[in-house]
């Protein structure tokens, strides 16, 4: 059975920054990159313990997925079969702050 996917606030205010960021350079590619990055995020429906742990946290509940520069951060709740995408974070910013991350 597929888990239920859902954004958290800090995710979708990073997606937002991240297309706004690229919009002046190049609004297709910038919304090119922010469908990928929502594409790349729902596809964990299945099989979301694909990713690793992150690193900074070593919670075995908190992992991420690499696309291109960004980590996808995640959060799985075995329980009622559902994970949040916490942050679209760009490798370049160094650590992610994660509200209630450890």
């Amino acid at each position: 059975m597929d888990y239920k996917v859902f954004l958290s606030d800090d995710a979708l205010s990073d997606l937002e920054r991240i297309v706004a960021y690229v919009t002046p350079h190049n609004a297709l590619a910038a919304e090119r990159l922010g469908h990928q990055l929502l594409d790349v995020a729902f596809s964990l429906r299945t099989l979301p313990e694909r990713g690793r742990m992150v690193p900074e946290f070593r919670r075995p509940e908190l992992r991420e997925i690499i696309f291109r520069s960004y980590r996808i951060i995640y959060r799985i709740n075995h329980t009622d079969q559902s994970l949040e995408i916490v942050r679209f974070w760009h490798g370049a910013r160094g650590f992610p702050h994660i509200p209630g991350g450890g």
